[in-house]
């Protein structure tokens, strides 16, 4: 039992209460009780079991029982019971994009939907589409969603599955036979999405390790287990291999299995024209005994190459860079001072002004930017310009009471169709800065839709673009948007463009940063924070920064505190 199994039970819990039409107040209180879980700064799972939970904010007396319970025994009664009122292929209806809980209710009260199945059966029927509140365009959207869905049914998101990863990974470091352990593929070069892990191990005990593997607690079945190699199904339903050689062949192997297929294609091409082989397991040749390699870096270095980190290995130009010894030197999490564009419950986050703050200083960030959603964002609880300017001033009475710390006072403000503001320039002159986003008319042609965004950006006010093109990944497209134009169009303006770090987000995409870098544009890696727990997503930014060659001159927030202060300050024109 983990912290976030106890989280996930509760949220569950008010989902089922939500479906069956229970009181908001009651549903509330399970949300609330899950964050609480996320964020305490403990050992929630060892005071949930010993039943100590007495004075943690957003656990009453309810919750508390149902923790230890839960804690203790590895299951809830009260949970199962709920579940059990329901069909098991109902929650698949959660994972379709653009249905929630009042939306499934009505499909199962009226339709008997019981699963994806049933949806997409009730869709073509046409069914849907005469329902209250649905319609014929709801109906094409949740036919779209759910061909997307199956799309994507065996890639999971890189920020979904990262604890996991290092989960089994902190495991298998702790095998008494195993010498070397790391994770390869896709999610050490940090691609926004990936289809399965791979794990490496050097060991003298192969054929143990793989079948250790396979009896990891996080294992639903066994692919195949053998010498050399095992493959299992985690519980999520995400695949994972592992692969055992020798503390010698780890490094070429460590190299091999990182990949991609293209970069190490480029690679071999240049070992031959060296007089060397190059495989997984090491370098064959004439020359090939005059070379000692004890790390991937080795690899490299044979080969007349600087160092490639794992990120750049996409074969854009990192091999002829590490030639000519002008490979950046990327950007490091422990270079952040602050993060942009977070949400407190004023608008739909989960924490208040101070929580979100403290969470911040903990992390030792000099400042974090509080970015409430504009009125326009009303599904969101969007803030009207009284509600905004009464935050302004929350931000300056809490920024009085910290010695080393500062709250920016911003706005995530919508960007109307025609491109102008949610707020007019009269209130955007009293923030500290202002983040720009697009959340709604998503089906403009991708013309429209780079002028209205060129437009907010030419706006004296307008600090930073949110999410570049509004993608979901794995649920939902980002909408029409030429990034040439919209790059080039905030190199002239001098405005920031964000990474938004939220897993499901991670836009603007990895593959622009390189261009926005060379035109001078500046990124922030935000978070898009609703909780205290979201502010670690920066750490996936990060990653993500990494991947598309940037250093840390190019992002914003990685200067300190007086010198963002100095910045926002400054007329755009003269940034």
């Amino acid at each position: 039992m983990t912290r976030e199994n106890l989280a996930e039970v509760l949220e569950e819990i008010a989902l089922l209460l939500e479906l069956k039409g229970e009181n908001p107040f009651k549903i509330r209180a399970y949300r609330h009780g899950a964050q609480s879980v996320r964020n305490y700064d403990g050992d929630i799972v060892g005071l949930a079991r010993d039943n100590q939970l007495v004075g943690i904010e957003g656990i009453g007396e309810a919750l508390r029982e149902k923790l230890h319970e839960l804690a203790s025994t590895g299951k809830l009664v009260f949970h199962d019971k709920l579940r059990a009122e329901f069909p098991a292929g109902l929650f698949e209806l959660f994972d379709v994009q653009g249905l929630g809980p009042k939306k499934i209710k009505a499909l199962y009260d009226t339709l008997g939907v019981s699963s994806v199945a049933d949806l997409q059966a009730a869709c073509d029927s046409g069914k849907v589409a005469g329902l209250p509140g649905f319609g014929a365009k709801t109906q094409a959207k949740i036919l779209e969603a759910i061909a997307h869905r199956a799309a994507f049914a065996d890639t999971f998101l890189l920020g979904t599955i990262t604890p996991l990863a290092n989960e089994i990974l902190e495991t298998l470091r702790t095998h008494p036979e195993i010498t070397r352990v790391a994770i390869c593929g896709s999610f050490r070069r940090a691609k926004e999405t990936v289809h399965d892990l791979d794990f490496l191990v050097a060991t003298k005990e192969p054929a143990l390790v793989c079948e250790d593997f396979t009896t990891l607690p996080q294992v639903a079945s066994i692919i195949v287990c053998g010498e050399t190699k095992s493959a299992v199904r985690l519980k999520n339903g995400l695949q994972c291999d592992l692969r055992a050689v020798s503390n010698a062949q780890f490094p070429f192997a460590l190299q091999y299995f990182s990949g991609s297929k293209e970069h190490n294609v480029a690679l071999r091409s240049l070992a031959l024209k060296q007089g060397l082989s190059l495989n997984e397991y090491g370098f064959t040749g004439d020359t090939a005994k005059n070379f000692e390699i004890h790390e991937e870096a080795d690899i490299y270095r044979a080969l007349g190459l600087d160092f490639i980190p794992p990120e750049l290995r996409e074969n854009t130009g990192e091999i002829e860079a590490a030639a000519h010894h002008t490979l950046p030197r990327l950007v490091e999490l422990g270079q952040l001072r602050g993060t942009f564009h977070n949400h407190t419950a004023a608008s739909d986050g989960r924490a208040t002004l101070a929580e979100m703050a403290d969470e911040a200083i903990d992390l030792g960030l000099q400042y974090l930017g509080i970015a409430d959603h504009s009125k326009a964002s009303f599904q969101a609880n969007g803030l009207d310009e009284e509600r905004l300017l009464e935050q302004i001033e929350a931000i300056a009475k809490l920024n009085a009471g910290y010695e080393h710390f500062r709250l920016f006072a911003g706005s995530e403000v919508d960007i109307h169709k025609d491109g102008s503001l949610d707020f007019d320039d009269e209130i955007l002159a009293r923030l500290d800065y202002c983040v720009a986003s697009v959340h709604a008319s998503f089906t403009l042609s991708e013309e429209e839709m780079t002028r209205r965004i060129c437009r907010a950006m030419e706006n004296e006010h307008v600090t930073m673009l949110g999410h570049l093109t509004g993608r979901l990944l794995l649920k939902r497209d980002g909408y029409a948007v030429n990034h040439a134009m919209v790059i080039d169009c905030a190199a002239e303006t001098r405005t920031i463009i964000e990474l938004n770090c939220s897993p499901q987000r991670l836009d603007m995409d990895w593959r622009w940063w390189k261009r926005a870098r060379d035109k001078g544009v500046l990124c922030s890696i935000n978070p898009d924070a609703h909780s205290t727990a979201g502010i670690h997503h920066i750490g996936l930014g990060v990653r993500l920064a990494r991947k598309g060659w940037l250093r840390k001159q190019d992002v914003f927030n990685t200067r300190p505190v007086t010198e963002v202060e100095r910045f926002l300050k400054t007329p755009k024109a003269k940034r």
